[in-house]
């Protein structure tokens, strides 16, 4: 996967996961993408883990791919809550 493609699936995901996520996260566009490109890895491995399935190198552009990348930056961002809570 391209480096751009990376960039605009990661902001995708994590502008959803922050949308979907009640709360407020000071976070820049920035965060949002590294949480959505973080999310993404999260996701795959997932996806690997219990599904079995290894992933081709586009895959994160098909809708299944969106999802798991949502699904892992939800996982991320209740993550980062739980620690930013604690250290706060």
């Amino acid at each position: 996967m391209g480096i751009i493609s990376m960039i605009i699936v990661g902001l995708i995901a994590g502008l959803l996961a922050r949308a979907i996520m009640p709360g407020a996260d000071p976070m820049g566009w920035i965060a949002t993408i590294l949480l959505g490109i973080i999310g993404s890895f999260v996701g795959g491995f997932l996806a690997t883990m219990f599904l079995g399935r290894s992933s081709p190198s586009d895959s994160a552009l098909e809708p299944a791919g969106i999802i798991g990348s949502v699904i892992g930056a939800l996982i991320v961002l209740g993550i980062y809550r739980m620690v930013k809570r604690r250290t706060a």
